[in-house]
């Protein structure tokens, strides 16, 4: 009998410990403003900023140049949503006048913001080919591109880049509205 009590504790108290190792934790420890995704009125700040970033503006991206990676920050508490790298954004400044429609209503002269990570297998987007104004992953040399809202034009990602549309707030690019799509990569 003694025995038959003594596991029956046993098995409650491993059930207690799974039940509390499992519970939700309280909102307010889930809850971390650093990665939050892009917000409506995030400004963006170069992502080799240093501890007191500075907003971007069109003109600090250059002309048909190589992409500026970029965190959206939240303006009111100077937040840098930097928690996750699906917040990474990259940003491009091109001419408008060869954007498809879709493309040019997302962008802010001329600057168009894509999340950095390729769906295929989460690789950072970092090559930039200005010859044709194109983008590539250097994993597995998917190219995109960004005047076509980052349409895939070879390689193995298995859909486009997700967009985040843009807006000039006092001077400043901002975030217009989420990313347009689910940033991040496919699960094998």
């Amino acid at each position: 009998m003694d025995y038959e009590f003594q596991c029956i504790g046993r098995r409650a108290a491993i059930g207690l410990g799974l039940c509390f190792a499992l519970a939700p934790r309280p909102a307010s420890a889930q809850t971390d403003a650093a990665r939050e995704r892009p917000k409506e009125g995030d400004l963006l700040v170069a992502a080799t900023a240093a501890a007191a970033p500075e907003p971007l503006s069109p003109d600090d991206l250059p002309l048909d140049g190589k992409q500026t990676l970029a965190w959206p920050i939240d303006p009111e508490s100077k937040t840098v949503r930097n928690g996750s790298r699906l917040n990474k954004v990259l940003l491009l400044r091109l001419d408008p006048e060869g954007f498809d429609p879709e493309t040019k209503e997302r962008a802010a002269d001329g600057v168009v913001g894509y999340s950095a990570i390729c769906p295929h297998t989460g690789c950072d987007v970092t090559n930039w080919h200005p010859d044709r104004r194109l983008l590539e992953c250097p994993c597995h040399y998917s190219i995109y591109d960004p005047k076509e809202a980052a349409k895939v034009l070879s390689g193995p990602a298995p859909r486009r880049l997700p967009a985040l549309p843009l807006k000039i707030a006092d001077g400043k690019l901002a975030v217009a509205k989420p990313f347009i799509g689910r940033p991040g990569f496919q699960q094998m």
